[in-house]
């Protein structure tokens, strides 16, 4: 369950980088993304020592600046795993700024950045950097429940067979429905704003996000729910002679 809850942010990822593709290539895109998450996940469960060597600091950014506050410096001392998380963090703050800035501006932004195409090969690119970050997080998550690496690798097999299956619904619906696509792009700001803050020991309970998203959610659902009828409103038949 827990690694579902985790996917979830990658599917809305990779489902906004899709739909960007033709129509054709799109499904395609999804699975390849989806399956490359799945072999980088299994791939680091087998490396967990050198997972957990991540965690060691190497890069002391307070020695670095000249800070001697010992306080300062021990939240500025990161590790490999905190250097990831601080370039994906980044990395999807800007892809998720720049969409929804795209989509502010419109059709006529979109032709004055014409000249930078958007590739199949482009795409995928861009979905295997994600993946390397979320599938960190995932399997440092399974490492800290579990000791046996065979349930952590059926738990992740389950959880993106459960993913591959759920994809295409939740692309069609989030590409279909503007509203929703701007908001998922905000969740992954928020989500790369925790990462960020992760990188430099600042944790913010996932449940606090997930609860902020569901509800959010929530809110877009009865959004659609009272357009839906606005749009369809119920036949009265015909009035009476009093109205």
């Amino acid at each position: 369950m827990l690694e579902i809850v985790l996917g979830i942010d990658n599917i809305v990822f990779i489902s906004i980088l899709s739909g960007k593709l033709p129509h054709e290539q799109q499904k395609k895109a999804r699975q390849l993304g989806l399956f490359l998450a799945l072999i980088m996940r299994v791939g680091l469960l087998f490396s967990v020592k050198w997972i957990m060597s991540l965690t060691k600091p190497f890069l002391k950014l307070g020695e670095w600046l000249g800070i001697q506050h010992e306080p300062i410096n021990h939240y500025l001392n990161l590790s490999g795993r905190d250097l990831i998380l601080l370039l994906g963090g980044l990395f999807l703050i800007y892809k998720a700024t720049s969409e929804i800035h795209t989509k502010l501006e419109g059709e006529e932004h979109r032709h004055e950045v014409k000249g930078r195409a958007i590739t199949f090969g482009n795409v995928i690119f861009q979905i295997i950097i994600l993946d390397i970050v979320f599938s960190l997080d995932s399997v440092i998550t399974a490492v800290g429940m579990v000791d046996h690496i065979e349930v952590m690798i059926a738990a992740v097999i389950i959880a993106v067979a459960i993913m591959m299956l759920s994809a295409e619904s939740i692309s069609r619906f989030v590409n279909q429905h503007p509203t929703v696509k701007m908001l998922a792009l905000a969740f992954l700001i928020l989500i790369g704003v925790s990462l960020t803050a992760e990188a430099f020991e600042q944790h913010i309970p996932k449940g606090y996000i997930y609860f902020a998203m569901a509800f959010s959610v929530l809110v877009e659902f009865l959004n659609l729910k009272a357009k839906k009828k606005r749009s369809n409103p119920v036949d009265l038949g015909p009035p009476t002679a009093n109205e």
